[in-house]
């Protein structure tokens, strides 16, 4: 018997594939299908803050003139708390129509904010909480120290008011990696989900206007990831989660190998629908069985560099002829 249950964020999951936060998991049907697909867990796609918002300026429009600043703050607070409604209602219900793991996403702005809405979401039921922090860091007079800062001091704030486990998403634009993974273990991650994967814009030359980017990724994109993870398996106390260019069963492979606990899947299952993640798994148990692993546990991080003998090849930007041969 092949065994693909593994733990991530302290949960237990059926196998290692996780739908990542995006519109297919973004109501109730589509939890749905994807747990009846096989997944191990599922990401409910980000309640973002500018969505709330929105609901908020709906109720200031009704404001009166004449009214004190502290009637105001009370109706723009109440706001505040509504607007994540409709989400909450997505994890309760979510939470009583599959088995899996159910894991909240969050993305703000406001730092104040993250912890109001870390707390309706524990309270609705949700098994875990992906943080996703992205910040452009576009002002010149911000340095590096000042932006790793802000991840660090929301993953704190939140951690202290929830009891879920966290999880903390992020890019991999920054100047010392292995150091932001350690420390955000160290102040209470749970897992790191590397990485995010921004999308980026494009310019139309006829129109003379902003154009959007190509949405997906494709499987070349998954060295990045597959780098990181197999340098910091091993180092770093907190679980990990692939994300981004794994398509089919060998990018999940790669990553378990790499040192991953769990992959999150997205392109792939909008470009070839829900059931790659049966045909993944699929995938997954030839190979384990090809193999002669019976379990994960048994070749998870078997590639990454503290175990390997070669621990230079994972680190050496420019060793492209001892890897592949080429000048």
């Amino acid at each position: 018997m092949i065994d693909l249950s593994t733990k991530y964020m302290g949960l237990d999951l059926r196998n290692p594939l996780i739908v990542a936060s995006c519109s297919l998991a973004k109501t109730l049907d589509g939890v749905r299908h994807c747990a009846n697909a096989g997944a191990g867990a599922v990401v409910l796609k980000s309640l973002f803050e500018e969505q709330i918002d929105a609901e908020v300026k709906d109720i200031e429009q009704y404001s009166l003139p004449s009214w004190r600043p502290e009637a105001f703050d009370y109706v723009r607070g109440m706001g505040m708390a509504l607007g994540p409604r409709e989400y909450l209602t997505l994890v309760e219900e979510a939470k009583k129509a599959v088995t899996i793991p159910v894991i909240a996403s969050l993305n703000c702005i406001s730092p104040k904010w993250w912890v109001e809405y870390a707390k309706q979401i524990v309270n609705a039921g949700a098994d875990g909480l992906e943080l996703n922090i992205s910040m452009m860091p576009s002002e010149p007079e911000r340095t590096g120290m000042e932006i790793e800062n802000i991840y660090f001091r929301i993953l704190e704030e939140v951690k202290a008011h929830i009891n879920i486990p966290i999880a903390v998403k992020i890019g991999p634009y920054f100047t010392s990696m292995a150091r932001i993974a350690d420390e955000l273990s160290k102040r209470g991650a749970s897992a790191l989900v590397l990485f995010n994967r921004f999308y980026q814009p494009n310019i139309d030359i006829e129109k003379l206007e902003l154009a959007p980017g190509y949405s997906f990724s494709s499987p070349e994109e998954i060295g990045l990831s597959l780098r990181w993870i197999a340098l910091l398996a091993g180092r770093v106390k907190c679980d990990m989660a692939a994300s981004t260019g794994v398509h089919d069963g060998a990018g999940v492979i790669k990553q378990l190998l790499a040192g991953a606990n769990a992959v999150q899947l997205c392109s792939t299952l909008y470009l070839n629908g829900i059931k790659q993640i049966g045909t993944i798994l699929k995938e997954v148990e030839a190979w384990m069985k090809k193999h002669n692993f019976k379990s994960i546990d048994e070749f998870r991080g078997k590639l990454s560099q503290t175990q390997s003998d070669r621990p230079e090849l994972y680190e050496r930007i420019q060793y492209i002829k001892a890897l592949v041969g080429i000048e």
